[in-house]
């Protein structure tokens, strides 16, 4: 499934499914390649990143959206842009739980810190604009600091609505624009310290300097909000944490009319 409505008739749904194919393939060469390279070559000091970034309360965050994934009781749960795996660790080990991303340096230190932990995780490489999984498999899917690299915002979150059954929810954490009375602190803090800092522990500031400038760019509050309701899904709240410095959303994808399960 991608953008046509279920109404449309099969010759042209299938036109359009090979036009906005061919249009996501043309986007995806012109980015993927060079952010996954900036990914392998960071990923020995990634974890250190997210650190700096967050003031050190990144592992806070995400015990936070780990909380609320056991309270949903999601079935099958994906972590998508699972990085090397923090996240994807934290959620509740009760219910089968996937980890994802493009970049294979990341998926082995995933998968190193899964077995030392003694826990269970499989992860696979997979484009989030191109998942391979079926419509509606899956009853949460959480991502943390990866929406702001996808190729194509809207895209990449029609694709996680796709994978999502109804009822489902999707929980995402991401670096925003810092407000309040330290914003001016907190703000300078995220455009200068992370690139300093990685010049000094990699030798790679311009990887460091992209996902801060990334952070500062990126759509946030009512304007995500409102790309999360043009792919399908149901905003619920973004909630501002740590002075801003991060928001997390979450949305549910909506069941069809009439069904009165309670959605989770």
């Amino acid at each position: 499934m991608y953008l046509e409505p279920c109404s449309r008739a099969g010759g042209r749904a299938a036109t359009d499914r090979a036009r906005l194919r061919a249009v996501r393939e043309e986007l995806l060469a012109k980015r993927s390649a060079e952010i996954g390279g900036m990914f392998a070559r960071i990923t020995p000091h990634y974890d250190l990143l997210n650190r700096i970034l967050s003031l050190g309360r990144d592992v806070r965050w995400r015990r936070e959206v780990a909380d609320r994934v056991s309270r949903i009781a999601p079935g099958r749960a994906l972590d998508i842009c699972t990085g090397t795996g923090d996240l994807a660790l934290a959620l509740p080990a009760s219910h089968p739980t996937y980890g994802s991303d493009f970049c294979l340096p990341m998926l082995v230190r995933a998968r190193d810190k899964a077995t030392r932990s003694g826990r269970k995780l499989p992860v696979f490489a997979a484009d989030a604009l191109r998942m391979p999984i079926g419509d509606g498999a899956l009853g949460v899917v959480t991502v943390a600091f990866g929406i702001r690299n996808f190729e194509n915002l809207e895209y990449g979150l029609r694709e996680l609505a796709r994978v999502l059954r109804p009822g489902g929810t999707l929980l995402a954490l991401e670096f925003s624009r810092p407000r309040g009375p330290l914003a001016p602190l907190l703000g300078w803090w995220m455009r200068h310290v992370p690139a300093r800092v990685g010049r000094l522990v990699s030798g790679d500031p311009e990887a460091y300097a992209y996902l801060t400038e990334s952070a500062q760019s990126f759509p946030e509050g009512r304007e995500l909000c409102g790309v999360l309701e043009r792919v399908g899904m149901r905003p619920l709240e973004a909630t501002s944490v740590t002075g801003g410095v991060a928001t997390l959303y979450v949305a549910v994808k909506p069941r069809p009319t009439g069904d009165r399960e309670e959605e989770g």
